[in-house]
């Protein structure tokens, strides 16, 4: 429908955020400050005001924010909007010009010039009189009444007259209740606003058959259930994390299974890779034998509840050759020439143990079978799923399948396990996946990791929320593999303050980083192709652990909101390309953090601080707490580091 650019008096143009033209929601969650900006401008000298417009989602209420043009000449208007309730809220920018705040400019030259006067004079009288017909209430009134008498008592010199309309108090009236013409509203744009996880927590991930597993020389391996997984979970709490996150729970095929390393040539008695989900005992929506029943899992998920601890479930849309499916579906997969079913390759690795899906086949069948699947485990509990590859399967897909769980659950979270193309990462955030993995993992240099970080905090803002991971059962990095124990340390210290959102890998904690191979990624007898139960007790006594920093770290995420947000961030200026610093800042909360991002040596540097994000005045100085030492420190402008590795890898400071 085109619009009628007789009502368009006020250009408004390029309103932020907006994703995709508007054709999908920018996302917010509770309690989050979302900055809403405009062009905003006018023909000639006309005096502009502007607010954002929050339209909530009952349709209502509406809230009303003032903007403020950011730098003179610049006419880009902004303002900070903050949803209170989960739901569909939409928002827009209105503007209007302010005739009584341009006569009062023009009226200041004039009079004191003696231009005018008389007639200047008399157009402000007329505006005043419209002002007290609109005064809000009997305080505003008597203000507006006063000034107005004083204006027009001819018996005062024009100076005085002027100086009754333009006094402190009655401008700040009519700033904060202005005289509006030529309103105009731009487009309602959408906003998603969620629960606070979507955005913020610590993710812990483990395998539940490892823990309690018995592993002996000569004998079949035990696993562990999740009876004796629920047992890690108060040590997990201890940490402070909010989510647990467990691998595929399903049974585990036996055709083509894999062995520990990735064999080809498995054991009697080997377990098999998670990932390749199915078996005659059932498929997804069936939990594997060895780990219990359906009612071990809603007590694991009950214990987890009670230590404040949400389950995120992995969901891996893909088959081993036994699953039920392949009998039942076969319509589901892709054939070979030979009528086989095509396993799943990544040349030039090849999965002969999985069988992905083919969704141009009968996506209807699949979309419908995925909601159920997922309805399914929601029923036991489950609110958060780590979605397993999803670059892998078509976006319009996922786009279906999580907008019917969504719109009637808006608490589900899912997290995009996409270490893939950009573009595809950033629509897969756009279409509905509230969190997705990153490449924080391969950032490691100080240039690095600032313009990722930048990128993330401001370009893709608006609808990518990162989750930090600093491991995977895929992934271990070059960086831990070669820098021991510190790497772990720093790597932390990162990632749980660059974030809202952060994750370990069971074992981390361990600092385990033997590779399969070197130049590789991939774990020396990893977790995915065997059990391996670990000795949680026997490293806490020796100190073998970095578990006390992780929990201090997760301590220290909870109690400052600025780490709870993602586009506060702001990087200082730094005289050695080592060490990284940079702050987080929130109304009444601001974190400054120095990081030493060489494992292996002590090093020294300058820290510059940018006075003007941190609220310095010229001269003034900062008394900052280091919440990993408990150090007090003053600091000005300019401040000495030195960070030591091992000893003392950074600091996290409390600006007091």
């Amino acid at each position: 429908m085109s619009v009628d650019p007789s009502h368009i008096r006020i250009p408004i143009e390029d309103v932020r955020p907006c994703v995709h033209g508007g054709l999908r929601p920018a996302k917010a969650v509770v309690g989050e400050a979302v900055e809403v900006t405009a062009l905003v401008f006018a023909e000639g000298s006309a005096v502009l005001g502007a607010e954002a417009v929050l339209y909530a989602p009952d349709g209502r209420t509406v809230r009303r924010h003032a903007m403020r043009e950011r730098e003179p000449g610049t006419d880009r208007w902004a303002a900070d909007v903050t949803p209170d309730t989960i739901g569909r809220w939409t928002f827009a920018v209105a503007a209007w010009t302010d005739p009584m705040a341009a006569w009062q400019r023009d009226a200041v030259i004039k009079v004191h010039a003696d231009v005018d006067t008389g007639v200047t004079l008399e157009d402000g009288i007329q505006l005043f009189e419209r002002a007290l017909a609109q005064a809000p209430d009997d305080t505003a009134r008597s203000t507006l009444h006063t000034a107005l008498g004083l204006l027009r008592d001819d018996a005062r010199s024009p100076l005085d007259r002027l100086a009754a309309a333009t006094a402190p108090e009655v401008r700040a009236l009519l700033s904060a209740h202005p005289l509006r013409e030529r309103r105009t509203e731009s487009v309602a744009l959408p906003l998603l606003v969620e629960r606070e996880r979507a955005l913020f927590g610590s993710w812990y991930e483990f395998f539940p058959r490892s823990e309690g597993a018995v592993v002996r020389e000569g004998e079949p391996p035990r696993s562990g259930t999740f009876r004796t997984a629920a047992e890690r979970l108060p040590a997990i709490a201890a940490m402070g994390f909010d989510v647990v996150y467990l691998p595929p729970i399903h049974p585990i095929g036996t055709t083509f299974r894999k062995g520990p390393n990735n064999s080809l040539s498995p054991g009697p008695h080997d377990v098999g890779v998670p990932w390749a989900i199915g078996s005659p005992e059932g498929g997804h929506d069936a939990v594997h034998p060895d780990l219990g029943t359906l009612k071990d899992f809603d007590a694991f998920v009950h214990r987890a509840r009670d230590l404040h601890l949400e389950v995120a479930l992995d969901f891996a849309l893909q088959c081993s050759p036994d699953h039920p499916w392949a009998d039942k579906h076969p319509e589901w997969f892709q054939h070979r020439a030979d009528g086989s079913i095509a396993y799943a390759e990544n040349p030039p690795k090849k999965y002969q143990d999985i069988y992905p899906l083919a969704f141009d086949r009968d996506m209807p069948g699949l979309i419908t079978e995925t909601v159920r699947l997922l309805r399914f485990w929601m029923d036991h509990g489950v609110r958060i799923f780590r979605v397993d590859n999803p670059h892998t399967k078509p976006v319009a897909f996922w786009e279906q399948v999580l907008g019917t769980i969504n719109a009637t659950d808006p608490d589900v979270i899912f997290l995009a396990e996409a270490f893939t193309r950009p573009a595809m990462m950033r629509t897969l955030a756009a279409i509905g996946f509230q969190q997705s993995y990153t490449y924080f993992t391969w950032r490691n240099t100080k240039q690095e990791l600032t313009s990722y970080v930048q990128e993330l905090a401001e370009e893709t803002a608006a609808y990518m929320r990162p989750n930090f991971f600093v491991n995977t059962p895929d992934i271990l990095p070059e960086f831990l593999q070669n820098g021991g124990r510190p790497a772990f340390e720093l790597r932390a210290v990162l990632a749980a303050t660059l974030s809202p959102a952060w994750g370990v890998y069971s074992g981390y904690e361990l600092c385990e980083n033997t590779p399969l191979q070197p130049g590789g990624e991939d774990y020396l007898d990893s977790e995915k192709y065997q059990l391996r139960p670990r000795d949680w007790e026997s490293a806490e006594h020796t100190g073998h652990t970095i578990a006390p920093l992780i929990t201090t770290l997760n301590a220290i995420r909870r109690r400052h909101p600025a780490l709870h947000r993602l586009r506060s961030v702001h990087f200082h200026s730094t005289d050695n390309d080592q060490v990284i610093a940079y702050s987080r800042h929130e109304p009444g909360d601001t974190v400054l953090v120095v990081v030493n991002l060489d494992p292996h040596h002590p090093q020294e540097a300058t820290v510059h601080l940018d006075r003007a994000r941190l609220g310095i005045t010229p001269g003034a100085t900062l008394r900052v707490r280091d919440e990993l030492s408990d150090a007090t420190f003053v600091w000005g402008e300019a401040n000495f580091v030195r960070l030591t590795p091992g000893v003392s890898p950074a600091h996290v400071c409390a600006v007091e």
